[in-house]
């Protein structure tokens, strides 16, 4: 039976029957405001003050201060303490520019995970990670390591992607492939206001809840209604991999 670390959000823990299997990359993807970062925010801010897992938080987008200031809004009180003692690592975007060549950067950073004791990892986002390669070529070839090098430092890991359609579309990107599981946040119109979903589309090694579910931001974060799924769209899901593939 695999290993699973619980992410400690409301809900999402039993839509997985448990959680992520431990060592796994996740793709969480929507389109901008469906809650991608207040999840990863949430995903390593319960790792230390539920589980006493520490994490890591790389992001291409914004300061460490702005970080704090989104955290602490949404009601991580003690995001600031956690980073200042160690327990959550930020990487922000003056740390992860600054040598003027990604390459350089990418190498410091796989560097420093393969040094450390931390047990989960969020990259905000992988769209801006891309945009630094040229071809698709060089970008499977800097994920593949990325990845390789998070399942080997005993990392979990949720890496955030931009989804530009309000629901899923049906073109598979690299990333897809190359992660281990796929959770779509949707937010939908809904008269003046919008409706907002979590989607497990698929997670290897895992039997799932393939529904789609309703979600609430408050304070405090992401809470999903499993009990009242929006609709089913094909019940509950096999494992990604079977015993026939060999696979544990």
């Amino acid at each position: 039976m695999p290993e699973f670390v619980k992410t400690g959000v409301e809900g999402l823990d039993s839509i997985l029957n448990g959680g992520i299997v431990k060592n796994a990359a996740v793709l969480i993807s929507g389109n901008p405001g469906t809650g991608k970062s207040i999840l990863g925010l949430q995903y390593l801010y319960n790792g230390v003050d539920k589980y006493d897992q520490g994490g890591i938080y790389l992001t291409f987008e914004e300061s460490e201060e702005d970080i704090r200031q989104a955290a602490e809004s949404i009601g991580f009180e003690k995001w600031d303490e956690y980073v200042e003692d160690g327990r959550i690592r930020v990487y922000d975007k003056r740390t992860l520019l600054r040598d003027g060549d990604f390459s350089a950067t990418l190498d410091r950073i796989i560097g420093d995970l393969q040094d450390t004791n931390y047990d989960r990892l969020v990259l905000d986002s992988l769209t801006m990670f891309q945009l630094f390669f040229e071809d698709e070529k060089e970008q499977r070839q800097y994920l593949l390591k990325f990845i390789d090098i998070l399942k080997d430092s005993g990392l979990t890991s949720l890496l955030t992607t931009e989804q530009s359609a309000i629901f899923p579309e049906t073109e598979i990107g690299l990333e897809n492939f190359l992660t281990d599981g796929n959770i779509y946040l949707i937010q939908s119109p809904a008269g003046a206001t919008s409706n907002r979903y979590v989607w497990v589309a698929k997670m290897r090694k895992q039997s799932i809840k393939n529904s789609m579910f309703p979600l609430e931001i408050n304070q405090g974060g992401i809470q999903i209604y499993e009990q009242a799924a929006g609709f089913s769209m094909v019940g509950e899901s096999p494992p990604w991999f079977g015993e026939e593939d060999g696979l544990e």
